[in-house]
């Protein structure tokens, strides 16, 4: 394993811990550049959570070292308390339902739904 690799990681961990609600996303909240992004980033909107975003598209490394990190083959990726949610299909599926609602309410997050 390269020093860049384990960087990578580090830096993954990091903006985890740091940040409750974390998604890493193609593009930003405000400019998404791919809709799973933009459906996911509407969610945690619409549930006035703030949250951290990661824009993959700025880091090859980060891109593939989220994928490899979480072991899922995907982006978006939503982390609330450092526990790894899912994407966009489980996201919107948890919110439909109000399962994440009530996970956000459980780990303590405050959720301000417009």
């Amino acid at each position: 394993m390269n020093d860049n690799k384990i960087d990578v990681t580090e830096n993954i961990k990091s903006e985890i811990k740091s940040n409750d609600v974390v998604l890493f996303m193609k593009g930003t909240p405000d400019f998404p550049m791919c809709g799973f992004s933009a459906a996911t980033s509407q969610i945690l909107k619409n549930l006035g959570i703030e949250f951290s975003s990661v824009n993959v598209l700025e880091s090859d490394e980060i891109r593939q070292g989220i994928k490899e990190f979480s072991n899922w083959p995907t982006i978006p990726q939503l982390y609330i308390k450092e526990e790894f949610i899912g994407g966009c299909d489980i996201v919107k599926e948890m919110y439909e339902s109000g399962e994440l609602l009530e996970l956000l309410n459980t780990k303590g997050i405050n959720v301000n739904p417009s």
